[in-house]
């Protein structure tokens, strides 16, 4: 068997798991080549599954559903379960994975320098390195005029799918952002928020992974697409 027949007998075999699991997700556990003995862990595993299922969207339902579930008195942090969903995606997704995240990453490259003078930075999972199927390319932009981000994207080959004003609020503060949704040239959903300029330096903690949200901005990108095309950036 070629290269290219074994790599798409790979794909082929994951794509199968993935739908068995979307029927039937509670058969997550038993395919997994190491199911976890410690309570904690049984709970965060299950949550991750019930999140790559698409039975939960939120990480707090996820664990709480997960530990009725269990009958279980323990909840694990958001970090537990992401990287218990990394463990699960890899598992699933095999090589076709790692292929997908460097597609991704290249397409981001043209989207950052597509819209340099914005400054924009990769964020979310293509920058972690941990992209599920579902996964999307978000990037951040910053401009007082979000219609010329806008008008940037329709003008190149991204197709909007829509576009929305957002307000969320923040130790009291409210901060509005523009959010654009569109497909990429290689049918990649891509979501860019266009927020204020005088957020650009403004350091924010993720929710999931308790560490500094500092993404790819335009060199540091390059430097990884040349030199680990595949890096992951996790909290140490």
């Amino acid at each position: 068997m070629g290269q290219d027949s074994r790599k798409n007998a790979g794909t082929l075999r994951a794509n199968n798991k993935a739908l068995e699991i979307n029927q039937n997700p509670f058969l997550l556990g038993s395919i997994l080549t190491n199911p976890p003995s410690n309570l904690r862990k049984r709970v965060a595993e299950e949550a991750a599954c019930l999140l790559y299922s698409d039975i939960e969207k939120e990480y707090k339902q996820a664990k709480e559903k997960a530990a009725r579930m269990l009958n279980a008195n323990v909840l694990p942090t958001n970090l537990e379960i992401a990287l218990e969903l990394d463990r699960i995606a890899e598992e699933l997704e095999g090589l076709g994975r790692k292929e997908r995240l460097v597609q991704m990453r290249k397409e981001a490259m043209e989207l950052l320098m597509l819209l340099k003078q914005y400054k924009p930075v990769l964020v979310g999972s293509v920058w972690r390195g941990t992209i599920t199927r579902r996964s999307d390319i978000d990037i951040t932009a910053y401009s007082n005029h979000p219609e010329e981000v806008l008008k940037t994207l329709e003008t190149s080959n991204f197709q909007i799918l829509q576009t929305q004003w957002m307000t969320v609020t923040k130790r009291g503060v409210k901060k509005a952002s523009f959010h654009i949704h569109a497909l990429s040239p290689i049918k990649e959903n891509i979501e860019i928020v266009v927020r204020n300029p005088e957020e650009a330096e403004v350091k924010e903690k993720c929710e999931i992974y308790g560490d500094i949200v500092s993404g790819l901005r335009i060199n540091e990108l390059e430097k990884v697409l040349k030199e680990n095309p595949e890096r992951k950036f996790l909290p140490e």
